[in-house]
């Protein structure tokens, strides 16, 4: 199996642009990716037709073990992936968190059910590391980010079965017990059920109902003993997608549990750990759609209907076309996200600009990978909707990432928030269009003129939404929807400007074609040279890369 000198020859040159500190990491990415690419994705396939984990609650004695049993290929590839740095890295070496990021796009392209548990993890070491109290950052964090094979990882426990998003609804309790808390309740979806150090929020006795009676706690898996914590996981979800990742109900029964925080700030963190992995939510979308385009190149470049290679056809052609412009799209949104999580390290001023990218990039995303991973099935065909091929697997995958960490609901709601005058969120977003317009030469006048145009359309629609609290609430989701392809838009304009210095010449067409589709261009008024650039560069220049499963079909 072949492999280029890039982890990825879209984005490589682009993060390092944006964060030239990232170009040392290029070749520690490209042998991860090779590893993704071959080991890892034959071991998805493996786990998810033959091999999904199982629960073992009680021993033969009758007492808690609480054993998730994982096919060895699996548990040694979830071992494998922390021993790389993918938690570890930013902690340890003082890499950006941007890194880990880029690992999980590359991760989730060949198992988003490894991907979920590094998502888990990182979001419990992130808290630890940046809002715990000393003494638990100190005992607990090291645990976390090591990359010596021995690793724990974590887990969040906010879901519960009457709540669902509305996490202010917890009735999880927090009774204390000298130093540490004692939590009893039912968490109802909890992912990586399995993990040795969860965060969970509980109300403790006497606080006030809402979030802002939520406390934070800390919940390992066994004591200093080695004995199991006074928890039970009641079984283990059957599930549409991520079959390879253990989902369960835990029914808390007196757990011991260290307070990270008490109400009313554990609502506040329990958020910002679903932010971090909002963030690895939005890049696990776009490494969906890499994978999708590339299946869908690899076939359509090689299959043969009616005496002619399918990508020789035009609606195959516009198909594909499509697949690229939103992988573009949706790849520039989450990294901008990502990148917005470092620079809030440094200036905390960045942290609206942080919520408003996650929120957009983590809805539009997720929309694209499943109507990417569509794609990709239907231009398969019969053989796409078997198992013998991956997109299947990946259209069944991927439909959970508009659910884990809020679904677009959610989303809207946090954009109605941050748009409020408290946090200048439209003022934000406004002045970045503006800039992007002011930097773009002379010779991309067309997409600067097509951008402002967008831009116009959002302030008009905001007013809309903003006419009353009835408008709000019927347009929020919309309004959602419009500024994600807008801000994608304007990312991929300032792409377009950036082009020469980052080698991609096929910029400003792909970022023109974006504009057609997010506008609704008159049919029969598309740019054709435009469309024919892109088509041959996608037949010559990205040459198809046959997959694991691929090359066993």
């Amino acid at each position: 199996m072949s492999h280029s000198h890039t982890f990825d020859s879209y984005l490589e040159p682009w993060l390092s642009l944006r964060v030239p500190r990232m170009a040392e990491f290029s070749r520690q990415l490209t042998e991860f990716s090779d590893w993704v690419r071959s080991d890892v994705d034959a071991q998805a396939n493996y786990t998810d037709r033959y091999a999904p984990p199982a629960l073992e609650t009680y021993d033969r004695a009758g007492e808690i073990v609480n054993r998730i049993v994982l096919n060895r290929w699996y548990d040694e590839q979830h071992t494998e992936v922390y021993r790389r740095g993918i938690i570890g890295l930013p902690y340890l070496e003082k890499a950006p968190h941007l890194l880990s990021f880029t690992m999980g796009y590359l991760l989730s392209q060949s198992d988003i059910s490894l991907h979920c548990p590094v998502t888990l993890t990182g979001a419990v070491a992130y808290v630890l590391a940046h809002h715990a109290p000393d003494d638990v950052r100190h005992r607990y964090l090291y645990d976390v980010v090591r990359t010596d094979g021995q690793a724990k990882t974590g887990g969040t426990w906010a879901t519960e079965q009457h709540g669902g998003s509305d996490v202010g609804a917890t009735t999880t309790k927090a009774i204390p017990d000298g130093d540490l808390y004692r939590l009893h309740g039912l968490k109802w979806f909890t992912s990586n059920a399995n993990s040795s150090l969860a965060l969970a929020t509980a109300r403790p006795e006497g606080a006030p109902p809402g979030s802002s009676g939520l406390g934070l706690y800390l919940v390992p898996s066994h004591l200093g003993s080695g004995r199991p914590n006074r928890y039970r996981v009641r079984k283990l979800k059957d599930k549409l997608g991520t079959k390879g990742l253990p989902t369960g109900e835990i029914e808390l029964t007196g757990a011991e549990s260290i307070e990270v925080a008490p109400p009313p700030h554990g609502f506040k963190l329990m958020m910002e750990a679903l932010e971090y992995s909002r963030v690895h939510n939005a890049v696990g979308s776009a490494g969906v759609q890499r994978r999708a385009l590339r299946e869908a190149l690899a076939w359509a470049n090689t299959r043969e209907a009616f005496g002619h290679v399918l990508i020789h056809y035009p609606m195959v052609q516009d198909e594909v076309i499509r697949l690229r412009v939103r992988f573009e799209a949706g790849a520039l949104l989450a990294f901008e996200a990502a990148i917005a999580l470092d620079e809030v390290q440094q200036d905390p001023d960045r942290r609206t600009w942080l919520r408003l990218t996650t929120a957009l990039a983590k809805y539009l995303t997720a929309e694209y990978s499943i109507e990417s991973a569509r794609a990709a099935l239907e231009l398969v065909g019969g053989n796409g909707y078997t198992s013998d091929y991956p997109v299947a697997r990946l259209l069944r995958d991927a439909q959970v990432l508009t659910v884990w960490e809020g679904p677009a609901n959610i989303q809207a709601l946090e954009l109605l928030r941050l748009l409020s005058p408290k946090y200048q969120g439209w003022e934000q977003y406004e002045a970045y269009l503006n800039r992007v317009e002011r930097e773009m030469p002379d010779e991309l006048d067309r997409l600067r003129q097509a951008l402002a145009t967008r831009r116009r359309g959002d302030r008009e629609a905001v007013g809309i939404v903003n006419r009353d609290e009835a408008s709000r609430q019927r347009y929020a989701r919309k309004l959602l929807h419009r500024l994600s392809e807008s801000l994608a838009f304007a990312l991929l304009c300032k792409a377009a400007a950036e082009s020469p210095r980052t080698g991609y010449d096929l910029q400003p067409y792909t970022a023109w074609l974006y504009w057609e589709e997010i506008s609704g261009v008159a049919l029969g008024s598309e740019d054709e040279h435009a469309r024919r650039e892109v088509v041959e560069w996608l037949t010559q220049e990205e040459k198809p890369v046959a997959s694991a499963a691929f090359l066993k079909a």
